[in-house]
């Protein structure tokens, strides 16, 4: 691997007049070892990949050197280094939340997947926009803020739960790949990061029933601290007559629960 160094990223930077944007949240990866372990998690039939927000392309680099890799990055003058630093990765100019990605995929070879080093400001929005394209892909490594890889990994019963959990944990099997500390990035940013990998799990789910399901677990923890009964007030949800603990909070429900109580709801409002 010829990763390129830190003294050696700023002078790509100064090269294409590129300084880290604090608009677009940028911080860029530069640790040998977190490039190593995404690599390594990367599934060996893997034939293509989607990468999201390459920055100046050291991953991208290293990633296109072994799979077909279209990446889509918002940062004009990003993109001119990118053009340098991985000449083999078709680049897309754009917002990847205006992107329509559906159809990006579908321009790749199958197996594929989705890398990501997610700008904070947006991870929420970004995984909501990766999870409906599960079904195109073979699964993703993202990396995002440590906190909000640990919400993702909370189990029931453990306050960290949240819709997140439960949305990602129904429709993934996930795993740490690696701890990314503030050091493995340029500039380094005030928090550390971890990356996942996330394994679409086949459901067998309508396309509805995602939907209504996806409903119910962010109503159901919209606020967090109150009891099940109280947050789905509006779909009359009476915990004495569907067996339920009348105190139960979100948080303390398994993955199995939820989707058992989503279709209790939806028979409950089917015309």
């Amino acid at each position: 691997m010829n990763l390129c160094s830190v003294p050696d990223l700023r002078d790509l930077l100064i090269r294409h007049g590129l300084s880290p944007s604090k608009r677009w949240g940028q911080h860029f990866l530069v640790s040998e070892r977190v490039v190593s372990s995404i690599l390594a998690s990367v599934p060996p039939r893997t034939q293509s990949i989607l990468e999201v927000g390459p920055g100046p392309g050291v991953l991208t680099a290293e990633l296109s050197s072994q799979y077909k890799v279209t990446a889509v990055e918002i940062d004009p003058i990003a993109v001119s280094a990118l053009t340098e630093s991985a000449p083999r990765a078709k680049v897309i100019v754009g917002d990847a939340l205006c992107t329509d990605l559906a159809v990006v995929l579908g321009e790749l070879p199958e197996p594929r997947m989705i890398v990501s080093n997610m700008p904070y400001n947006i991870t929420g929005p970004l995984l909501t926009s990766f999870t409906a394209l599960r079904k195109q892909v073979a699964g993703m490594i993202v990396m995002m803020q440590k906190e909000v890889a640990q919400r993702i990994l909370a189990q029931p019963g453990d306050r960290e739960m949240g819709s997140l959990s439960v949305m990602l944990q129904s429709r993934f099997e996930i795993s740490k790949v690696i701890d990314a500390p503030a050091g493995a990035f340029y500039p380094p940013p005030k928090i550390d990061s971890c990356v996942l990998q996330l394994t679409p799990i086949q459901t067998g789910w309508a396309d509805a029933f995602d939907q209504f399901h996806e409903r119910i677990v962010r109503q159901g923890f919209a606020q967090p601290r109150k009891t099940l009964a109280n947050n789905l007030k509006a779909h009359s949800f009476d915990p004495s007559v569907e067996g339920w603990n009348p105190t139960i909070r979100p948080h303390q429900l398994t993955i199995a629960n939820w989707e058992t109580l989503a279709r209790a709801l939806e028979l409950r409002t089917a015309p």
